[in-house]
């Protein structure tokens, strides 16, 4: 009998060693069970100093929307670079990644650990208003359960 326990350890050995090699070599997205993904959307980006519309699904949070539960408060300039500043906030988040930049816009992509959930959330400094719009949605499912607008209130409070 204490082979067959000799046994069993040995598996479960290799199964904890197989998955611990596995998460620190692949990504959050890779290491998820489920793949959620999605395909980035085609409307990311400012058109005439404004983010597209949040879809009629409760996922998405806009600065520069006024329909309620969608609208959230833009960020606020500090310094002379609020990019620099958001990206460091942005970083700071778990599942990020910074896609693309530029001195007044920054799109940032986060992924969730255990589904593999993709957020798009965009940034773009408002310097007539002094302000940085931001604009956070999910691209799969019906809710978010407050994700996007607890991850901009999380980012808001290290500016």
């Amino acid at each position: 009998m204490s082979n067959v326990f000799r046994w069993i350890g040995s598996i479960a050995v290799s199964i904890a060693l197989m998955l611990s090699v596995m998460a620190f070599s692949v990504s959050p997205a890779e290491a998820s069970v489920f793949h959620f993904s999605g395909t980035r959307p085609g409307n990311l980006g400012v058109q005439g100093g404004r983010f597209a519309n949040c879809p009629s699904t409760p996922n998405c949070v806009n600065s520069q929307s006024k329909e309620p539960g969608v609208q959230i408060a833009p960020l606020t300039i500090l310094g002379d670079n609020p990019i620099a500043q958001i990206k460091t906030a942005v970083l700071a988040q778990p599942g990020s990644a910074i896609i693309s930049e530029t001195d007044t816009y920054l799109y940032a992509e986060f992924t969730s650990s255990l589904m593999g959930f993709v957020d798009d959330v965009e940034f773009y400094v408002n310097s007539a208003d002094k302000t940085v719009e931001v604009r956070s949605a999910s691209r799969l499912g019906e809710s978010d359960l407050g994700v996007n607008r607890q991850r901009i209130e999380a980012i808001r409070s290290m500016m």
